[in-house]
């Protein structure tokens, strides 16, 4: 797996580039669910997927705190 950090994640969102018909929280809800049946697979290295995981559940919790708006703007400011 390669993304590693929350800045990654959302960078990877934002130059997806989907536009207005997929939310940030749609696409990571999305990710967590993919991560979350790779750790069944008994071939994938378990710990990079639960990081990810990990990453995933607190991008989710701060867009429930925050807005969506919000989050995107801090993280592309630190990019």
């Amino acid at each position: 797996m390669g993304i590693k950090t929350t800045e990654e994640y959302v960078d990877f969102f934002i130059n997806l580039n989907m536009g207005k018909e997929v939310s940030l929280i749609s696409f990571v809800n999305n990710e967590r669910m993919v991560l979350k049946g790779k750790l069944q697979n008994k071939i994938n290295e378990k710990e990079p997927i639960k990081k990810g995981i990990m990453i995933l559940e607190g991008l989710i919790k701060e867009i429930g705190e925050n807005s969506e708006l919000e989050v995107l703007q801090k993280y592309q400011s630190k990019g």
